[in-house]
C-alpha cells in the first residue's frame, strides 16, 4: 500500500540522519520520531495477497456503508465493541469477518440487505491479544471482544480519543478557576443551540449587573 511505503521511505531517512547527527538534542528528536514509526509500520494492517483481495472485491459487490456508531465496555480480561446491524443474524457466519493487530482491528460484514459494513479501530489504547480476540454475532448485532494484553482499565478505546481528553483537560485546568470556567462556558456557547446561547448571555449580563452593583461604594 501506498501509506505504508511513505512511512518505509520516511523511516529510511531518520535512520541516515541519525548516523550523521551529532548534538544530543537532534539525536533524541530523531530516536523518539524512528520509534513512532516503527509503531505506525508495525499497526498497518498486513497486506493480502492480490488474489484473495481480488476475489474479495468481487464477492462484495453492492454498496459499502462505513459504521460510525457503536457502544463499549470492559471486563478485567476484554474490551467489548457492540455494533448494531438489523438482521445480521440471519447472514453465513463467514460474511462477518474481524481482522486483529496488536493495536487495531477492522470488521467487515458483507451482503447485509444488499450493503456492505466496514469499521476500522487502528491505534487502540493499549495492546491486546490476537489470539485470544474473536467477533460474536447476536440478534441484530456484532459484539467485538479484544482480549487485552494486560488485565487494566482502559480510559477510552483509542490513542486518538486519550489526546484528545488531555488536551481538553489542559484548556479547562488553568491556574484561574474563573478562567477554566470562562472555556467550559465558551465551548458550551459554541456547540449550543439558540436557547442555549441565550440563557447563557442572560447569565453573563446578570452576573457583570451584580458585579458593577458590588463595585459601588456604600457611602455614595
Amino acid at each position: 500500500p501506498l501509506f505504508l511505503n511513505q512511512l518505509q521511505k520516511d523511516l529510511e531517512e531518520v535512520k541516515e540522519l541519525l548516523t550523521n547527527a551529532t548534538r544530543k538534542r537532534v539525536r533524541d528528536v530523531l530516536v523518539a520520531e524512528k520509534q513512532k514509526l516503527e509503531l505506525e509500520i508495525k499497526n498497518q494492517p498486513l497486506p493480502k495477497p492480490k488474489d484473495v483481495a481480488e476475489e474479495e472485491k468481487a464477492s462484495l459487490g453492492g454498496y459499502t456503508v462505513k459504521i460510525n456508531n457503536y457502544g463499549w465496555d470492559q471486563s478485567d480480561k476484554f474490551v467489548k465493541i457492540y455494533i448494531s446491524l438489523n438482521g445480521v443474524q440471519k447472514l453465513p457466519t463467514e460474511n462477518v469477518q474481524v481482522n486483529f493487530t496488536e493495536r487495531s482491528f477492522d470488521l467487515l460484514v458483507k451482503n447485509l440487505n444488499g450493503k456492505n459494513y466496514t469499521m476500522t479501530f487502528n491505534n487502540l489504547l493499549k495492546p491486546i491479544s490476537v489470539e485470544g480476540s474473536s467477533r460474536k454475532i447476536k440478534t441484530d448485532m456484532v459484539l467485538v471482544m479484544c482480549k487485552k494484553k494486560r488485565e487494566e482499565k482502559w480510559d477510552c478505546l483509542t490513542q486518538v480519543e486519550k489526546e484528545s481528553k488531555e488536551k481538553e483537560k489542559a484548556a479547562y485546568d488553568t491556574a484561574d478557576p474563573s478562567e477554566g470556567l470562562m472555556n467550559i462556558l465558551k465551548k458550551m456557547y459554541a456547540e449550543g443551540d439558540d436557547e442555549m446561547k441565550r440563557t447563557i448571555n442572560k447569565a453573563w449580563v446578570e452576573s457583570r449587573e451584580k458585579q458593577y452593583k458590588g463595585d459601588i461604594p456604600m457611602d455614595i
